[in-house]
């Protein structure tokens, strides 16, 4: 074949090659323009030694190939593992999440018969950054990172993929009521380049009310852009409400690669049983091939895949007596859609990948720098006092020119000055300290305090400077403050 394309696919854990098998099958018998390098990650390469789950050589296939359609995978318990969908993603810098979540009504049972909703999940940063620490015996923390670029290219990822797919509305979804610097600037920047689509129509919804509306009527939804940890509950919930989290696929997009996969996970209760339901991996597979421009080989797959639903032909996690036909294990499905290549479904709406537009984003342009200014700084201190008002007594009497102790809080309630009897307070202490007339702070005084408060006894675990940016106060208030 003429300009094959190699792509990088790893079987995975549990249910996964299984799935894999069934979904390579489907495209080998639709002459996909492919060929496949195949490498090993997951839970065998874990236990064999390798933190990682991945080895160099199995990172420089997919690095080559740019095209990764990879199977479920299992991370140990315990040992402190971290996920490697998390660090393909972010190692590859692949921003964006795409899932679509389609009812398939009435040959899937669902509650929600007309849904077809795309979410677009931010995939790097946000609390998946996994930066977390113990700072005392009672309190561990873990950092929510949100960035400018990371914001802005996911946003306009929304916007172009809407735009390309003929979608009408893009949603966005954040807890800025609460978190006013991280979602505060998430949703700052949806309004902002939602500007320069005039033409698609544009809403935001607190992530609580908007969560309770998709699950209620999602028919009122198009495309749904989120950070990381609300898209990848929501697209869950989504993908359930459709019908089943079983079928969803989803991509992972970047500048350079692409990760194509299930939604799900790897099932190790099912595996060898071939029950499992291959739907989520072909319909990540769809996507790939829709990726490198071999739609209408996907057109052809997914119309077959429809065409089998349509015929009542479903594995065990869909099948319903009243509205399935046959049950089949994940192999006999995979063969019925083989069957059905070249069938369009009468009922399931045909797909129509050969008029969608491909598009590319363009790189991101840093902007001009804000005057940051230093305004005070945050002492995080481990007490296992529980008067509030004995604390600020200790750290009134260190003396340091013109800065003087405004604020102490317990897990972000201020608790001194004029704190309440009722409030709980934990080992964990945030004591703010600024300058007495709101001038220009010095990181000297900071050195200063920090010798004088560890000189009193008292055990500092954190520090955060307090900045505005161009005049504008940069930091959270106390709760009550």
């Amino acid at each position: 074949m003429e300009n094959v394309k190699r792509i990088t696919i790893a079987k995975g854990d549990g249910i996964g090659p299984e799935i894999m098998n069934a979904t390579l099958k489907v495209l080998n018998a639709a002459n996909v323009n492919v060929e496949f390098d195949e490498i090993e990650v997951g839970e065998k390469v874990y236990l064999s030694g390798n933190t990682s789950g991945i080895s160099n050589d199995a990172w420089e296939t997919i690095r080559n190939n740019k095209i990764f359609l990879k199977a479920p995978i299992t991370t140990p318990q315990g040992g402190g593992y971290k996920s490697l969908n998390v660090s393909i993603r972010k190692s590859l810098g692949l921003y964006s999440n795409v899932r679509p979540c389609i009812s398939y009504d009435p040959f899937i049972t669902t509650k929600h018969p007309v849904m077809d909703v795309v979410i677009v999940r931010e995939n790097e940063e946000d609390l998946y950054a996994g930066i977390e620490h113990q700072q005392t015996d009672e309190v561990v923390q873990c950092l929510k990172l949100i960035s400018r670029p990371g914001c802005e290219k996911i946003i306009r990822y929304a916007f172009e993929y809407a735009k390309a797919n003929n979608r009408k509305k893009v949603t966005c979804f954040s807890k800025d009521n609460i978190m006013k610097q991280t979602d505060g600037l998430f949703h700052k920047v949806f309004d902002e380049i939602a500007a320069e689509y005039p033409e698609i129509e544009n809403d935001h919804f607190i992530v609580d009310i908007g969560a309770a509306l998709l699950a209620d009527t999602p028919e009122s939804f198009d495309v749904i852009v989120m950070q990381n940890l609300y898209g990848d509950i929501l697209s869950d919930i989504a993908a359930q409400i459709s019908g089943s989290v079983g079928l969803g696929g989803s991509s992972n997009i970047g500048e350079e690669c692409a990760m194509f996969e299930a939604i799900h996970g790897s099932a190790p209760l099912i595996a060898g049983k071939n029950i499992a339901n291959p739907s989520g991996l072909i319909h990540g597979a769809i996507q790939m091939l829709v990726h490198i421009g071999e739609s209408k080989v996907a057109e052809q797959i997914h119309n077959a895949w429809s065409k089998t639903i349509e015929d009542g032909i479903h594995t065990a996690d869909i099948y319903n007596e009243s509205t399935s036909k046959v049950k089949v294990g994940t192999i006999e499905f995979a063969d019925a859609v083989i069957e059905n290549l070249g069938k369009l479904p009468k009922r399931i709406k045909k797909v129509d990948y050969l008029n969608e537009k491909p598009f590319k984003l363009p790189p991101y342009v840093r902007k001009k720098r804000k005057e940051k200014v230093l305004k005070g700084v945050d002492l995080f201190i481990d007490w296992t006092g529980s008067s509030p008002d004995k604390l600020a007594s200790l750290l009134n009497v260190i003396e340091v020119d013109n800065v003087e102790l405004t604020m102490i809080t317990n897990r972000g309630v201020k608790v001194w000055p004029n704190g309440f009897d009722e409030t709980f307070c934990t080992d964990h202490w945030r004591c703010r300290f600024k300058t007495k007339d709101d001038s220009t702070f010095n990181k000297s005084n900071i050195l200063e305090l920090l010798s004088q408060v560890e000189g009193n006894g008292l055990d500092v675990v954190k520090t955060e400077n307090l900045y505005t940016f161009d005049g504008v106060v940069s930091y959270s208030l106390g709760q009550g403050q």
